[in-house]
């Protein structure tokens, strides 16, 4: 993707972390002097995530493990796919090795909110809400969303459709929220095989997910009678989520100058290929 891609999507990030900002603005300063005045300020200054792993000499990331192809364990049983390579490539620019966490989303999430995992790189999605929580990079992929159904299913055509329909997706998940929006049902799951499973047994009347991933999961089971009823027109911007706070003001601008760096490469553009089959680190609407 062009730098220029990158940029725009830079300032939609920051543009959103200085609304969010501008919206806690009535707190009281915090004291100045005083012995207390001066630890919590000493402290603050050496708070610094970049620092720490560096001197660790490692960056710890947090993902799924079950996501084909952004983060899954393939035939021998070793963890691939599109988020894990793109991981280790940032952890080689920072000069560190990636370590690997995997979990269900949402206990990847209060993971990063208590410090215990540096990054989470699973095909997170920016959203408003997200963004008020977390410091988010640059975009490094663009998808869009597609209702996934039976292929005997002709109810659902558009997402207006979904209106009293059963869906099933990992709670808190922005496909879990778009369905929602649209007056569906939504099971929680724990994972894509999970909702496939409920999908093909009848049990739900459609998912929502990235479109790549339906193309994914039909090339390895092509026999499966299912069908994408329809897209989102627009395509989401995926990103990696940081702690939100000062002491990762460091680790993002490395992580966003690495990401960059990878763009320009080309090597985005080629791990995108490898496991997409399709550029997804380029911005089709640009």
């Amino acid at each position: 993707m062009k730098r220029k891609a990158f940029l725009t999507g830079l300032a939609v990030v920051l543009t959103l972390g200085l609304l969010t900002l501008s919206g806690c603005s009535g707190q009281e300063p915090a004291p100045e002097g005083g012995e207390n005045g001066a630890a919590e300020a000493q402290d603050g200054a050496a708070a610094d995530r970049l620092a720490e792993i560096r001197e660790k000499g490692e960056i710890v990331v947090a993902m799924e493990g079950t996501w084909a192809p952004w983060t899954y364990h393939d035939e021998n049983d070793n963890l691939v796919g599109y988020d894990v390579e793109v991981a280790q490539k940032i952890a080689e620019k920072l000069g560190v090795t990636a370590v690997f966490v995997e979990g269900e989303w949402d206990g990847l999430l209060a993971g990063l909110d208590a410090g215990r995992y540096d990054m989470m790189v699973n095909g997170v999605e920016i959203t408003q809400e997200r963004a008020e929580k977390y410091d988010f990079t640059i975009p490094y992929g663009y998808i869009r969303t597609a209702i996934i159904v039976n292929g005997e299913n002709e109810e659902i055509q558009s997402f207006e459709d979904l209106a009293g329909k059963h869906t099933a997706n990992t709670i808190s998940s922005t496909y879990a929220e778009l369905a929602e929006s649209y007056g569906a049902e939504v099971t929680g799951v724990d994972d894509l095989n999970q909702t496939f499973e409920l999908l093909l047994s009848g049990r739900i009347d459609a998912t929502l997910n990235a479109e790549l991933t339906y193309y994914d999961y039909m090339k390895a089971h092509p026999d499966r009678d299912l069908r994408i009823a329809a897209l989102t027109e627009d395509a989401s911007h995926v990103a990696i989520p940081l702690r939100k706070g000062e002491e990762s003001a460091s680790l993002l601008a490395a992580v966003n100058e690495a990401l960059a760096e990878l763009s320009e490469s080309g090597e985005l553009s080629e791990l995108s290929m490898k496991y997409f089959g399709s550029d997804i680190s380029q911005n089709p609407q640009e």
